[in-house]
């Protein structure tokens, strides 16, 4: 039974506006795209100058119209920017969708970084209504590389419904759907010991659908987006996993690359050439390019042969064509770059003033997902009080791992299955199965913030709550 508390309004800022810069239309629409062949109708969030989302300079804020060209109601959530609640994008009774044809109007200041934006209108995310959303930093533009963002999604040809009814209808007493001919035994093949969880024994739940295809910004294998580079070019990757339910291994192949950010968020520099993606999360590399030379990024999904990609080639180098599915199976993702990841700004040295303890548990079947036993919208709001450190310790009790997202708030990564840990900044962690993450943030942001799974499927089964805190009065 959800508690009902009371939420105080949040007291409105008497000081002078920011000047504000000029106002840039969104546009949520609908669009055509070729996948495997066959036209497929998704969504799209098109930005100013006609392509996806939206790219800020420094000191520009974020002074937006969205316009609704759907079809159906939609609200966009900006993720892992920390706007006034408000403004967040979520469907709280006090910040309802946007009706079709309608225009609503955001003006905050921006975090600079790698984010996005997706809908969280029922799944319409599923259905590609996300974006890029990129902010540059002074020292982005001093750097001198060239950008290149690969942003990363699952398609079906099925709707979103189809898909969930395909889940759930084993909460009806009937075998889950299945997932490329494995069960819950998840017989991976040559991948199956890095499916095993090493704490139990047990094999670990991946992919909950099968997907008809795997898209690299918008594109598959059989037509990649290819992204010319000068000779030796120097580049910036923003890698950004828009995917409603797979995580991925980002391969860079014969490269290296140095990972500076994650989540839109400085780290110390980490070398590497294997790197895995949770659902939501998002890295910046830095490549140094060969002279010469076609140098393709891979993404492929964990637990399968199948993956996606863009090419990076030096102008006039040609471009072979690319297969679809790998020789071996990719092993699950995990915490292996998680651990080696050190915020350059960490939060200041502080005993946490409360601390939350979050369970997660579900199963396949039935296919339901809880936090602290109780599914969405059905809650009991997690209370905290303005100007508060707060820790959440999340304890997963599942077969899967769960990519957890905060709105609203930068939170720090303080532990990793118990094991203490100052790590990086970012909005989104993937607790292990089995295992615990413990995070830490400063309550500086009053305001009601949802706290879910970002797996949509998860999500739209139960696994969500509440974050809440009044402003001082």
């Amino acid at each position: 039974m959800a508690v009902t508390i009371p939420f105080l309004p949040i007291t409105r800022a008497t000081a002078a506006p920011e000047p504000r810069t000029a106002k840039l239309r969104l546009t949520a629409g609908i669009r055509t795209l070729a996948v495997n062949g066959k036209p497929a109708r998704v969504f799209g969030l098109i930005g100013p100058n006609g392509k996806p989302g939206i790219t800020l300079s420094p000191g520009e804020r974020f002074h937006v119209d969205l316009v609704n060209r759907a079809g159906t109601s939609t609200i966009i959530h900006w993720h892992g920017q920390l706007p006034p609640w408000t403004q967040d994008g979520f469907p709280w009774p006090q910040t309802p969708p946007i009706p079709a044809g309608d225009t609503h109007s955001y003006d905050y200041a921006p975090i600079a970084g790698t984010f996005w934006m997706h809908s969280h209108q029922g799944m319409q995310e599923q259905s590609l209504m996300t974006a890029p959303l990129i902010v540059h930093s002074p020292e982005d533009m001093r750097e001198d590389r060239q950008e290149a963002v690969l942003m990363l999604h699952d398609f079906s040809f099925q709707t979103p419904d189809e898909l969930l009814a395909g889940l759930t209808k084993s909460n009806r007493g009937q075998s889950p759907m299945p997932k490329s001919g494995m069960g819950n035994d998840m017989n991976m093949g040559s991948g199956s010991m890095g499916a095993m969880n090493m704490g139990s024994g047990m094999a670990m739940d991946l992919n909950d659908i099968d997907y008809d295809a795997f898209l690299a910004n918008d594109r598959t294998l059989a037509d990649p987006e290819v992204i010319r580079t000068e000779p030796g070019g120097r580049v910036r990757l923003r890698l950004i996993n828009a995917a409603s339910s797979t995580q991925f291994w980002i391969d860079l192949g014969a490269l290296t690359g140095t990972v500076v950010a994650a989540d839109g968020h400085p780290v110390r520099p980490v070398r590497g050439s294997r790197l895995p993606l949770a659902i939501a999360q998002r890295l910046d590399v830095l490549i140094d390019l060969p002279e010469n030379g076609a140098y393709p990024i891979f993404a492929q999904v964990e637990g399968k042969r199948a993956r996606t990609a863009i090419v990076l080639a030096a102008s006039g180098a040609p471009v072979s064509r690319l297969a679809a599915e790998t020789a071996e199976n990719a092993p699950p993702v995990d915490l292996s770059l998680e651990r080696r990841l050190e915020a350059v700004t960490p939060l200041a040295p502080r005993a946490p003033d409360v601390t939350h303890r979050v369970i997660l548990a579900g199963a396949m079947a039935p296919y339901t997902w809880s936090l602290n036993g109780e599914y969405w919208p059905n809650v009991t709001p997690l209370i905290i009080a303005t100007g508060e450190r707060v820790a959440i310790e999340m304890l997963n009790h599942t077969m899967m791992a769960h990519p957890m997202h905060l709105h609203g708030h930068a939170f720090q990564v303080m532990a990793l299955n118990g094991a203490p840990l100052a790590g990086a900044v970012r909005d989104t962690v993937l607790v292990p199965p089995m295992g615990s993450v413990t995070i830490a943030f400063d309550a500086d942001n009053p305001g009601r913030w949802a706290f879910h799974c970002h797996n949509l499927y998860h999500m739209m089964t139960g696994m969500m709550t509440e974050l809440r805190y009044p402003a001082i009065i």
